[in-house]
């Protein structure tokens, strides 16, 4: 992403600009003006705990899914933008487009896993998408924020008023994992849920943010029309809004708009390297090396990058590279963080420590690195690199849990080097760990989505196959 996630100023002026996608954030950290008292790892020593591989993975997706399920926005039931354990009103009723299709998948992973019964989901589900179904929309797409309490954008900024298709994207997804998940029971309950959830994606109109060029853009207002021109261009994290643009019904993208949109006519291909593996693609704002890891994450929550290519770009290679070379960064340790290794490793748009102390937002990065781990970039770096990101699962939860975990999973960000956690949580960071998690396990979102008629056309008709799903 152009870090959608960095500075973000929000409320009545600052605050950290945190979005479900990054793309669009700038590259400083932002001050958080609200008042906080960052967590202080100071506790005595505990003694480590000795859970199991087996033990360790299902704590880490029941304590996630309780971001989504008992820290839900109050009236929506969709994901708050942030949960501040210090300070548990902020922001409450501001609603993360994308972080609650995160969110979606994180549901039907806790179904899959016994979490929480098949009725209680289907309850929760329903009463989402019908406030989803009532909620602002521009030309089909949701804003980047809603008003939990009243169903109306909350601006971004300024000029971010509006629609916002790719947060737009990674609800989506969720809602056609949703409509695959549920379409063929026989209880009423869940087939209405399912038709729900297929009528909602199929009024996105994707083609409408072409502006009748061979570009997605990020952004429509009614009140600033396409002024914030923010194209969308691999390789970052937007890669899933053109392939929902393309698998849509009703509202669809012909190839060209993605191969001179996010392919670049081919120069989303790299031929360069870092630790001696492959980079696959330029990845944008790290010029020869690797983004932010949540680029290789939120469009892949559904969809299966394994064997996927589209005739310049392997994802299988990119992604898995992309995570290879952040452990390897990590390890390597350039800039001498103490803290850095092979169990205490990966970097991502996250909370962040400012040099004053306070909290703020920043989308950290081999190029752009503060000493600052964000336990979401290895955790949903699972299927990538599962034994270097399992070291991590248990580096937190058999070594420090007492400072690292709290009520709804592993904090947002820490650094061993400041002495300094965060005891706050992000729904786009939280969002992407159990569903990651779980296609490693079972490849269940991957499935779902990947066997969505729509979805295999839609590849199809952009150039793409899957040696996985055989097309």
């Amino acid at each position: 992403m152009t870090i959608k996630k960095i500075s973000r100023f929000i409320l009545a002026t600052v605050t950290l600009f945190l979005c479900g996608s990054c793309s669009n954030a700038g590259t400083d950290v932002n001050t958080n003006t609200v008042p906080t008292t960052p967590a202080n790892p100071n506790n005595p020593p505990a003694p480590p705990n000795n859970y199991t591989d087996q033990e360790l993975v299902k704590m880490v997706q029941s304590d996630v899914l309780k971001y989504f399920w008992d820290y839900a926005e109050f009236n929506s039931k969709l994901a708050r933008e942030r949960y501040h354990t210090d300070d548990p009103y902020y922001d409450q009723n501001t609603i993360s487009v994308g972080g609650s299709g995160f969110g979606l998948m994180t549901i039907l992973v806790g179904i899959k896993n016994g979490d929480i019964t098949r009725a209680e989901a289907v309850s929760r589900l329903t009463t989402a998408l019908n406030f989803l179904q009532n909620a602002q929309r521009f030309h089909g797409a949701w804003p980047h924020w809603i008003n939990g309490a009243s169903g109306r954008v909350i601006p971004f900024s300024t000029k971010d008023d509006g629609g916002d298709i790719v947060e737009t994207a990674f609800l989506a997804q969720g809602l056609l994992c949703i409509r695959e998940y549920f379409k063929d029971s026989t209880l009423s309950s869940e087939t209405s849920l399912a038709s729900k959830a297929d009528e909602l994606w199929k009024g996105v109109e994707w083609s409408w943010y072409t502006k009748g060029e061979n570009v997605l853009y990020w952004h429509w207002s009614p009140n600033y029309n396409f002024e914030m021109n923010h194209q969308l261009r691999g390789y970052d994290e937007t890669l899933l809004a053109y392939v929902m643009a393309a698998a849509s019904p009703t509202y669809s993208i012909e190839k060209e708009v993605y191969t001179s949109g996010w392919a670049r006519n081919g120069s989303i291909k790299s031929f360069g390297d870092q630790y001696g593996i492959p980079l696959v693609v330029n990845h944008n704002g790290a010029s020869g090396t690797v983004g932010p890891m949540f680029f290789s994450h939120y469009s892949f929550l559904a969809l299966d990058p394994r064997g996927l290519t589209d005739g310049f770009v392997n994802y299988g290679d990119a992604t898995t590279n992309h995570a290879r070379i952040m452990y390897k960064y990590c390890v390597a340790n350039p800039m001498g963080w103490q803290g850095y290794s092979s169990k205490n490793w990966g970097l991502t748009a996250s909370y962040t420590r400012n040099e004053d102390g306070s909290t703020g937002y920043y989308a950290h990065q081999p190029n752009k690195d503060l000493g600052v781990i964000s336990p979401t970039a290895a955790l949903s770096s699972m299927p990538f690199t599962p034994t270097e990101s399992m070291n991590v699962l248990r580096f937190i939860y058999n070594e420090k849990k007492n400072d690292y975990v709290g009520v709804a999973g592993p904090y947002d960000a820490y650094s061993v080097a400041r002495n300094w956690v965060t005891p706050r949580y992000l729904a786009i960071d939280q969002g992407t760990i159990s569903p990651m998690i779980e296609n490693q396990k079972s490849q269940f979102l991957w499935n779902l989505f990947m066997n969505a008629p729509e979805i295999r056309s839609g590849l199809l008709k952009l150039g793409f196959h899957s040696t996985q799903h055989g097309f």
